[in-house]
């Protein structure tokens, strides 16, 4: 049943992570452990339906969520409970998967090491009866099928269909590694790729795919970028101290955010008002990325068996939930953490959990909630149970009104300044100890 939370009766919330499935390659015993083995990302589609796992080697899986079972004998699926009881999609993929026609999972050999994944977006449902409807085989008509893009070790992106497991075709400007992959939330099939060439590149994939708008200016490789909610505004880092901003529309730079840590990995929240970025140094920042300011920074302390910590211990990447109230992150120290808007410290960990886990190099929250995946150094992917909650309706007001409203816009409003500094999140750097009674007052517990 759903409560609400409030101050006297403590956050309700688990301490310690919960590991609820792992998925295992078993390489032969020449590659085992040696450099390409990585699992550097894990994506699941918009609807949630599949989940793409890139184990190393050139190889990624695309699998049915939940995941029942594998039949491939080069993986193995460990189930600690049901994977389907923590998503809200349960009943819609179970009926996708009662289809005779749609296979479990497939194996997409891109012949170079895989370093990101991206799907395209949801379909609607009159593509969704399109794509049903459609003969095996490549699609032309890229608007009724869901896409997934990997980015390659030499500067490929092949963009395959989910459905039938076809190579569509291939981009081919970028000159190096392509590090990072993030299609455009509204439909238009925009794909925003970030290189170690030191350039963003932005294809419209219902238009020329053989010229993409180039934007140059970073001073080192591209490790991370992350597109807006509402498609204005493309985040970016490099490795450096500087988050770069430019604008989708008209592709051109805006603003650096300037911090003091070398960076590598950003996530815009739901509603655009708020970007994270993590950092080498194990910092967390909370940014408005309209006004450039640093409203909250959080530090990623080490669990006992990594303190002091390695100067070679680093951060990895940053993902907001889907709900916006909460985001992961994970480092080599092989922890993965939840944190809530407001608190200080992590909710949710698992270092105390005695699961082995190799370091962490990437994340992604189940759509629904409730699973956070974590890739590792050695080709594994994790599945952690996270915090199950509904948004107060006031947080849900915010979210819907930030969605299309500048924080210069909320700032001009006829409202009290009370109201403004909820709504551009500037009660995130009140004092650390009313924090955690502001971040109760925006969940309702799902236990």
């Amino acid at each position: 049943a759903a409560h609400f939370l409030d101050s006297g009766g403590g956050t309700n919330l688990p301490k310690t992570a919960t590991l609820i499935g792992e998925l295992k390659p078993v390489h032969p015993q020449l590659l085992d452990g040696r450099a390409g083995c990585e699992t550097w990302s894990v994506e699941f589609s918009p609807d949630g339906s599949y989940f793409a796992w890139s184990l190393g080697h050139g190889i990624v899986k695309l699998l049915l969520w939940p995941i029942e079972q594998i039949s491939d004998v080069g993986y193995v699926l460990v189930k600690y409970c049901e994977l389907q009881r923590s998503t809200a999609c349960k009943n819609h993929i179970c009926n996708a998967a009662r289809k005779s026609h749609v296979k479990k999972e497939k194996t997409l050999d891109c012949g170079q090491t895989v370093w990101s994944l991206a799907f395209g977006p949801r379909l609607s449902k009159q593509a969704e009866n399109q794509r049903d409807d459609a003969k095996a085989g490549p699609s032309s008509g890229l608007s009724s099928s869901l896409l997934l893009a990997t980015g390659l070790n030499n500067g490929i992106i092949k963009v395959w269909e989910v459905k039938t497991g076809h190579l569509l075709f291939n981009l081919t400007e970028h000159r190096d590694v392509v590090r990072d992959l993030t299609f455009a939330p509204n439909g238009s099939l925009i794909l925003v790729s970030g290189s170690r060439d030191k350039t963003l590149r932005i294809w419209d994939l219902t238009k020329d795919r053989k010229k993409a708008h180039v934007l140059t200016g970073h001073g080192n490789w591209v490790y991370s970028s992350c597109i807006s909610p509402d498609c204005s505004i493309i985040a970016s880092v490099c490795g450096h101290n500087q988050v770069y901003l430019w604008s989708l529309r008209s592709y051109t730079f805006i603003r650096y955010l300037e911090g003091k840590h070398c960076l590598i990995s950003c996530d815009f929240s739901p509603d655009g008002a708020l970007l994270i970025t993590a950092a080498f140094s194990k910092e967390l920042i909370l940014w408005d990325p309209y006004t450039g300011e640093a409203l909250r920074k959080l530090s990623h302390c080490f669990s006992p068996e990594y303190f002091p910590a390695p100067p070679d211990v680093s951060m990895r990447a940053v993902r907001f939930s889907p709900e916006g109230l909460y985001f992961a992150s994970v480092a080599e120290d092989r922890a993965v953490r939840i944190w809530a808007l407001g608190i200080d410290s992590p909710v949710m960990e698992n270092c105390y959990t005695g699961v082995h886990v190799s370091n962490g190099l990437c994340c992604a929250f189940h759509p629904q909630g409730g699973v956070v995946a974590t890739g590792t150094r050695d080709g594994y992917v994790q599945f952690w149970s996270t915090p199950r909650i509904v948004p107060s309706l006031r947080h849900l007001s915010r979210v819907s009104l930030r969605h299309s409203v500048s924080t210069y816009q909320v700032m001009a409003l006829p409202i009290p300044n009370k109201m403004k500094d909820f709504l551009t999140y500037r009660t995130l750097a009140r004092c650390h100890e009313s924090s955690e009674l502001h971040h109760l007052q925006d969940v309702v517990s799902l236990n």
